[in-house]
């Protein structure tokens, strides 16, 4: 299960990749002001760098967007979050997103963080 889960969210990861530049090259200028608007967004600002991927993380959970979940979970760890952070972060998005965000939260977040902290180690 472990080495399966590895492989998915590193596919998924990839896939998103691949999909994103193959937009790129067909729609330039929408990814170039796609991109130079999420970046914006991500900065470090009163809130930090941290605190915007938590709460993507949370909205992605309650969005039910696996791809984004995926993304933000390891943006979470990049930026530093531990998995205290990450954990409280899918417990308030469950607390507005239901049990569909808890399914997400028990399951694809707690696996990536796993699978993402082990290759860093």
């Amino acid at each position: 299960m472990q080495q399966e889960t590895r492989a998915s969210t590193e596919n998924a990861l990839r896939n998103y990749k691949t999909g994103i530049g193959q937009f790129t090259q067909k729609l330039p200028e929408v990814a170039r002001a796609f991109n130079a608007f999420t970046e914006a967004c991500f900065e470090e600002g009163t809130l930090s760098k941290k605190d915007k991927q938590l709460i993507a993380l949370g909205i992605s959970l309650v969005a039910q967007d696996e791809y984004c979940t995926i993304y933000h979970t390891k943006g979470c760890l990049d930026q530093g979050a531990s998995e205290q952070e990450i954990l409280e972060a899918c417990g308030v998005a469950t607390a507005f997103g239901g049990g569909a965000a808890m399914s997400q939260a028990v399951t694809l977040v707690q696996e990536c963080v796993q699978e993402l902290n082990q290759q860093t180690h």
